[in-house]
């Protein structure tokens, strides 16, 4: 692994460096992941879009009254859920606003409903009954959390996850990115990031470039998610997302990252994480791109569904999964299925609650990946 300060040098490589970077972040990735790209087939629940933060990028939250603003019925989840299963989707990934029941009063309103207090608390009966009542496994993406959260949620999750983004502290001022986002402090997400290391919950976390941060802080953010993991060994997946700018938004004339910019930023967190750590770019915000991506050492494509949008960029569609397997495959690798928890986790019982293992144990093979499901894909 390189130093900080090789990082930051290398986040600024030019453009005429930058197949030279890529090659070396490459030898690294294949050093640790060999030719085997990964992604996870799943059904993208947004359990609520309702959120207290109003971060500048977010075209996800809404409130009360505005279109698209709801809340997922236990029904409707479960169903859902079942529709993704008979697809041959395997993992249910929860996405929701932060703390909405902290300012919405209808929000509250809905918990009483179904007898929760919470958001929270909400999420892990959901979870319950999506794997009571169906064939997928939950991933869960609540936004900030308490050590007692995430105990009460590892029960009902193979993993879960919380993207960093940035540790700026900058960021929350006014007039920038985070300026109306309580959940944005940097200290509290990594926090929480912490706690789940502390528990033994395989996590999913990243960086989000392009929202103003600048290289330097790019590099501070990646190695501080490289501490969190040398200090718990629990970060199974390191994502590194491109901002997307979208009509609605509040930074909607905002410079997009160039393409050069990701790949640089996914090459110097290869260099920094090491051969060991998976690294994700979603494809579906770089869609001609992929090639030059598994170029610059990463080694997993996240999630892509048979079923829904992303809700967090719902004008980039999935690739179809024959079609990523080409383009993988054109690139010299091989495309593997995994589930929503990495293979390297799978079978270390503490990183796995004990009702989970038979479950998990059923879907994968001896490497810890899905048993072959090609049949499947030709159908999406």
């Amino acid at each position: 692994m390189i130093s900080h300060a090789e990082a930051c040098r290398l986040i600024e490589t030019p453009a005429a460096a930058l197949d030279e970077l890529l090659a070396r972040a490459a030898e690294v990735r294949d050093r640790g992941r060999g030719h085997t790209v990964t992604f996870s087939a799943k059904v993208f629940v947004p359990l609520t879009t309702l959120c207290r933060d109003y971060c500048g990028y977010c075209t996800f939250r809404r409130d009360p009254g505005e279109p698209g603003a709801r809340t997922l019925t236990p029904d409707e989840v479960v169903a859902l859920a079942q529709a993704g299963g008979r697809l041959g989707a395997k993992e249910a990934l929860f996405s929701l606003g932060d703390k909405p029941e902290a300012v919405f009063p209808e929000h509250r309103q809905f918990l009483r409903r179904y007898g929760h207090r919470t958001t929270l608390g909400y999420l892990r009966a959901v979870c319950a009954r999506v794997l009571a009542e169906t064939p997928l496994l939950p991933h869960a993406n609540p936004g900030v959390m308490s050590e007692r959260d995430l105990s009460a949620l590892r029960e009902v999750n193979v993993s879960m996850g919380l993207m960093l983004e940035t540790v700026a502290d900058r960021l929350l001022a006014r007039g920038m990115a985070h300026d109306r986002a309580p959940d944005k402090v940097p200290a509290r997400r990594l926090k929480t990031i912490a706690l789940a290391g502390k528990l033994a919950i395989p996590f999913t976390t990243g960086v989000l470039i392009g929202i103003g941060e600048t290289p330097r802080e790019r590099v501070d953010a990646l190695a501080a998610i490289r501490d969190l993991h040398e200090t718990h060994g629990h970060i199974q997946e390191v994502i590194v997302q491109p901002f997307r700018a979208k009509p609605r938004i509040p930074m909607r004339e905002h410079p997009e990252p160039s393409l050069h910019d990701t790949l640089r930023t996914l090459a110097v967190a290869r260099l920094l994480l090491g051969p060991e750590v998976n690294i994700q770019a979603p494809p579906n915000l770089s869609p001609r791109d992929g090639g030059r991506l598994l170029a610059a050492g990463l080694n997993d494509w996240g999630g892509i569904s048979p079923l829904t949008l992303d809700h967090i960029n719902p004008e980039k569609p999935w690739p179809l999964i024959p079609e990523l397997r080409r383009a993988t495959e054109d690139a010299g690798f091989v495309l593997r299925e995994r589930l929503a928890i990495y293979p390297e986790y799978v079978r270390r019982p503490e990183f796995v609650d004990e009702a989970l293992r038979p479950r998990l144990a059923a879907l994968v093979d001896d490497r810890g990946l899905v048993k072959d499901t090609y049949e499947h894909w030709r159908r999406w």
